[in-house]
């Protein structure tokens, strides 16, 4: 969402740039046919900003935003036919009434500037904050239950793993390192739009998940039960198990150099299914990842299904829950 604002105050403030060079022109001394024209393509501007930050919103609450794709295709598309409207109801507003000038402007251009001005800054200003510092998530599935329950929005420390840089996987000011039992929010690693895993394509989504493997671990599900570096996990009063059948191995006779092969290629799931749900690895997590899981361990497609996640695609950490107001705290 943060570079999404990026570029719409972008274009914002390239608007207020040529508005303020073609006003030092004197090109908005008179109700112009050009000046009518720049009023349309401000109303087209706003039209396909408004229309595009709502359609973002609507596929958010459906769990549908791929963050690492700046705008879907849909998207453009109904912010187009908005910027249309938006710009043939400002031409034709234009063409049946006389804008009037005042201190030597026209006003409607007047208003624009001062709409674009706000916009702009406010805009800018959210993303960085959400790119660097805060932001919004909401819990889009059961996988962490109990600690987080679906529909709760929390805000995430983006800031605590390093501030990264745009467009690169280099991080800046790392005030301290992922540990074991850090909730997550990370980016799913994939890089193949059309690799389907968890029932879909989950290419560029945001998951929330528990830290529960450190890189170079070895880690293993027995029965259901965790076990890291060859004891039983335990201090986990977060995890909890719902459902009483347990899935047999089914993996038992893949050798353990290409057991570790598939889970690094993220195959395991697309080859056993349920049943490294109940009986996993062992692994051993590779250099610069971590090994993730959700909380409601038998409700959760996590490290097991999909490998491991690259500590470049890590965000920030799970930090407050602001919604609703009954569940309002610091996750443990």
């Amino acid at each position: 969402m943060e570079e999404k604002l990026f570029w719409i105050g972008v274009l914002m403030g390239g608007h207020l740039f040529l508005s303020h060079h073609f006003k030092d022109k004197g090109r908005f001394k008179h109700d112009s046919r050009f000046t009518r024209a720049w009023h349309a393509f401000f109303a087209a501007l706003i039209s396909f900003t408004g229309m595009v930050l709502l359609t973002v919103s609507l596929d958010n609450r459906r769990g549908d935003v791929v963050t690492s794709m700046l705008f879907s295709g849909r998207q453009l598309v109904y912010g187009s036919l908005a910027a249309l409207a938006g710009a043939s109801y400002a031409w034709w507003r234009g063409l049946s009434r006389k804008t009037p000038v005042k201190d030597g402007m026209n006003t409607a251009i007047k208003e624009d500037m001062e709409w674009s001005e706000t916009v702009f800054s406010a805009v800018l200003l959210a993303s960085v904050v959400m790119y660097l510092f805060i932001q919004a998530f909401k819990i889009p599935s059961g996988s962490m239950e109990k600690t987080f329950l679906v529909g709760d929005h929390l805000f995430v420390n983006k800031f605590l793993y390093g501030f990264r840089l745009p467009y690169t996987k280099k991080k800046l000011l790392k005030f301290r390192k992922v540990k074991k039992g850090d909730i997550v929010v990370f980016q799913f690693p994939s890089l193949d739009p059309r690799d389907f895993q968890c029932g879909g394509s989950q290419y560029g989504k945001d998951f929330i998940k528990r830290v529960v493997g450190m890189p170079g671990d070895t880690v293993a599900v027995k029965e259901g039960q965790l076990y890291v570096n060859g004891a039983a996990a335990g201090g986990e009063p977060y995890a909890q198990y719902l459902d009483k059948f347990r899935y047999p191995k089914g993996a038992e006779r893949t050798a353990p150099g290409d057991y570790q092969v598939y889970w690094e290629n993220r195959l395991l799931g697309k080859m056993f299914s349920d049943y490294i749900r109940d009986n996993f690895g062992p692994v051993v997590v590779p250099e610069g990842q971590y090994m993730v899981m959700g909380d409601n361990r038998d409700r959760s497609c996590d490290s097991r299904y999909w490998g491991a996640v690259p500590e470049d695609l890590i965000k920030g950490k799970a930090w407050f829950t602001y919604w609703p107001p009954s569940r309002m705290g610091f996750p443990e």
